[in-house]
């Protein structure tokens, strides 16, 4: 028995065909911000052998209350590189693969392939989706979690348990962050950790199983909930979809919903410059035959404005979301 992993490994839900299990797992976690930094160090310190993070960003000081995998002397550098330092400083019999780039619509299916699980700690609704998406097809559990305020939940999908979609077939209308609603620090390492266990759960297959189940917290009170989905029916009609920028077509017709001092210049230059309470109050005319390609920043008002134009018939839809 491993000395690193003994106390685990006498347990019999584990024992050294479990542990053994673990080290040869490989997790992918998009995200290396609030949950990210719960995740990662616990499923290193529990033994899995591959951990491949994402994410573009880099270490900032409003960031290390709820980041704590980060010191002051990483101000400035990118977060999977200092994660990366810290993980193995933990455990240097894990592998860590550090990649400073952003999942995209264009990227996610390779990036999830060959992964035994994911992890959504990319705090994007259009994140999860694209996750969610390819997960499903290539039959890959997803561990997602959100969390602002006071309140998040952690819920497992895919792999034989239905998609995101299946819970959350529609994006809110309006969505918060931390920055303008505030997170509190503590609230985002429980949900994170939280994560980092139904990974574990996950690659030992215990039983009762966490596919199809979710968890809701409200540290406020402290009260927890959870909601079966395992019988949660897939949406029905065709689901609005997120493409990469690259992927649109010259016969597209491009819709821009952010306004000019959001952003002066669009990616695209043909696009039609619109709010989307410009267009779900009047709707132009639009060409029935072109596929109309709605862009935002984090993808909720291009899902707004899609639902409005599927409404008045239109089928041919893509979404894109542009991020920062």
């Amino acid at each position: 028995m491993s000395e690193r992993y003994g106390r685990q490994e006498v347990l019999a839900e584990v024992g050294p065909a479990g542990q053994a299990r673990l080290a040869a797992a490989r997790v992918l976690v998009v995200g290396a911000g609030g949950l990210g930094c719960a995740v990662l160090p616990y499923l290193a310190a529990a033994g899995v052998g591959t951990l491949a993070v994402l994410d573009p960003d880099r270490v900032e000081l409003s960031n290390l209350h709820r980041q704590p995998l980060y010191r002051m002397q990483d101000l400035g550098r990118p977060k999977v590189e200092a994660a990366r330092a810290a993980v193995l400083a933990l455990n240097p019999q894990t592998r860590l693969e550090a990649h400073a780039t952003a999942l995209t619509a264009a990227n996610v299916a390779a990036w999830v392939a060959g992964h035994a699980a994911v992890v959504d700690a990319a705090d994007s609704l259009a994140v999860s989706y694209m996750l969610s998406d390819a997960c499903q097809r290539a039959g890959v559990a997803l561990v997602s979690a959100s969390v602002l305020g006071l309140a998040g939940y952690v819920g497992v999908f895919c792999a034989g348990a239905p998609s995101y979609r299946a819970v959350f077939p529609e994006m809110p209308r309006q969505a918060g962050s931390c920055a303008r609603n505030g997170v509190l620090g503590t609230a985002v390492g429980v949900m994170g950790t939280l994560q980092a266990h139904l990974v574990v759960s996950l690659l030992l297959g215990l039983e009762p199983t966490a596919r199809g189940r979710l968890w809701s917290l409200d540290f406020r009170t402290l009260h927890v909930g959870e909601v079966n989905f395992a019988r949660a029916a897939e949406p029905e009609g065709p689901a609005l979809t997120f493409i990469a920028p690259a992927e649109v077509r010259d016969s597209d017709l491009v819709i821009d919903l952010r306004g000019p001092e959001e952003a002066p210049h669009s990616p695209f230059p043909q696009a039609l410059r619109l709010t989307v309470e410009a267009l779900e109050e009047s709707p132009p005319p639009l060409p029935e035959a072109a596929r109309v390609v709605l862009c935002c920043r984090s993808g909720i008002r291009a899902w707004r404005a899609a639902r409005v134009l599927q409404a008045r018939g239109h089928t041919a839809l893509a979404l894109i979301a542009l991020g920062e």
